[in-house]
Formats: C-alpha cells, structure tokens, sequence
C-alpha cells in the first residue's frame, strides 16, 4: 500500500493526519506542498483543491483529515 501525506508546516489538521497514521502503523510519504510547487499542482490538478491535508492512498484520495474515509481506505 503507498500512502501519499501533502501537508504544510504549520497546518494542525496535518499533524493529526500523520499523527493517526503512525499509530496505526502505516508508513507514509510526508510532502511539503509549501516548498514542492510541483506536488501542490498536482493535487490541484488531480483533487481540484488547494487545501491541506489530502491524503493518496492507492490513488484514493482523501481531503482533509477525515478519519474514517482514511480508515476504510486502509482496510
């Protein structure tokens, strides 16, 4: 499974997102959007949101820190 974290610095919502996720134990790419333009485009692009956090899981994205969709996409 390949779980894809774009997230910023200072966003609450994206500490929590990453925080829940080591503790289930799922390891994951954590990508700045603040300093990679091209990562932010391209969730623009695939998502048509620019807000954080979105999560890819498998090429399931998620938006926001929703923690059941994240869930489910794990199982």
């Amino acid at each position: 499974m390949k779980v894809k974290v774009y997230s910023t610095p200072n966003c609450p919502y994206c500490k929590m997102t990453k925080e829940f996720l080591k503790e289930k134990g799922v390891e994951f790419e954590d990508i700045d959007v603040s300093e990679n333009q091209k990562a932010a485009e391209e969730i623009v692009r695939k998502t048509g949101q620019m807000a954080v956090p979105i999560i890819d899981i498998d090429g399931k994205w998620v938006v926001g820190f929703d923690k059941g969709k994240i869930e489910e996409l794990l199982e």
